[in-house]
């Protein structure tokens, strides 16, 4: 008997989790499952990879701020109805805060629920996100049948500032390795991407707070200035454009600290690259640090979520450094320069980005679901 499921998320923009889910879907097994993807808001990028196969059901056409405390007025059962007009053997909140309200609203006692959580959420007041406080944020998760956490750091945090009777799990994001590597190959790149005359370092995504690309380019104006030359390219768009643009001029690095903007394909620049980087002060599991492992580029990253799990507990398969803006100067200065360290890196990261597969993570998560 073929399963309907049912996932929620607010929108499918640029977002690490947008993407993992659009994989996720149209990787799912056909045969076993009939899939749908409902946004609350019919925007962003990602929607376009759905594949045919994979039912779409679009929220309303433009976003607006201030649309979770909206929500947050409004009764929980309401807005499932309001928004979820089908029954489905199991219903998913892929994103923490608003959608996770509603799907714990479910009506159908045959309907199973899941919630799941991509970020460390590090305060009591921030897993309750999307909910008027922590008591009904507790109420709502106890409803849920499992609550999923993309890591092992992820579901430690959740556990202590959201007790639930709900039974948490670990599974990783799904990545489409094989397209990426494909893709990876492309030689069709920006003129203003340059490689091979000094070492080249990316990092890859949402020009916000919690990537700490301002930490990233004080470390390079700093570098720099040391007589470590090196170039560094930050593929995304975000609220931080304007002021990282500022610093970078103000820095007189605008020929050493690139901003590419959003790339459909991303990967034909970071298999390019000598080092990825990784300067979040806040991850959950970066799916950008995954897919650099997959394109076999040696990593560094700071000591945020999933850093770990995904480079190995003493550095096995890449470099974690302090969460700090010293800790990343340290990191990147100890590789640059260094060809031996660099090619121990670029071996390692083939071999750990084969973990992550799209067979191993899809596989899992179909057992999960079939279980339920």
């Amino acid at each position: 008997m073929v399963k309907r499921v049912l996932f929620l998320i607010p929108n499918l923009a640029h977002g690490g989790a947008e993407r993992v889910l659009v994989n996720l879907a149209n990787n799912l097994n056909k045969t076993k499952f009939e899939v749908t993807v409902q946004t609350l808001f019919d925007v962003g990028v990602n929607r376009q990879y759905l594949q045919n196969h994979v039912h779409y059901i679009s929220g309303f056409k433009y976003y607006f701020r201030g649309n979770s405390q909206l929500m947050k007025m409004i009764p929980s059962k309401w807005l499932y109805r309001m928004i979820i007009k089908d029954e489905y053997d199991i219903v998913v909140s892929y994103l923490e805060g608003p959608t996770a309200r509603i799907v714990a609203a479910c009506p159908n006692r045959n309907t199973k629920k899941i919630s799941w959580i991509h970020v460390e959420l590090s305060t009591p007041k921030l897993a309750a996100i999307g909910f008027i406080n922590h008591r009904k944020a507790q109420q709502a998760y106890n409803q849920f049948d499992r609550i999923i956490a993309v890591s092992e750091q992820v579901k430690k945090v959740f556990q202590k500032n959201m007790p639930t009777t709900a039974p948490v799990e670990v599974l990783y994001n799904t990545n489409e390795t094989e397209i990426i590597l494909e893709k990876s190959e492309s030689t069709d790149v920006s003129p203003v991407f340059k490689t091979g005359d000094i070492p080249v370092i990316c990092s890859v995504a949402k020009l916000a707070q919690t990537k700490g690309f301002d930490r990233l380019l004080n470390v390079h104006k700093k570098l720099i200035d040391e007589g470590y030359n090196h170039r560094i390219y930050l593929l995304g768009i975000g609220e931080m454009q304007q002021e990282l643009e500022k610093k970078i001029s103000k820095y007189k690095v605008q020929d050493s600290f690139i901003l590419l903007g959003f790339q459909d394909n991303p990967y034909k620049y970071v298999s390019k690259c000598d080092l990825y980087v990784c300067s979040s002060r806040r991850e959950g599991f970066s799916t950008a640090v995954t897919e650099a492992l997959i394109v076999g580029v040696p990593v560094i990253s700071t000591d945020c979520s999933g850093a770990k799990e995904l480079l190995g507990e003493n550095n096995e398969y890449g470099i974690v450094v302090e969460n700090s803006e010293e800790g990343i100067y340290t990191g990147i200065k100890c590789c640059l320069g260094n060809s031996e360290l660099l090619a121990y890196y670029k071996k390692q990261a083939k071999g750990r980005g084969q973990f992550f597969s799209r067979e191993k993570t899809v596989k899992a998560v179909e057992e999960m679901l079939l279980k339920l």
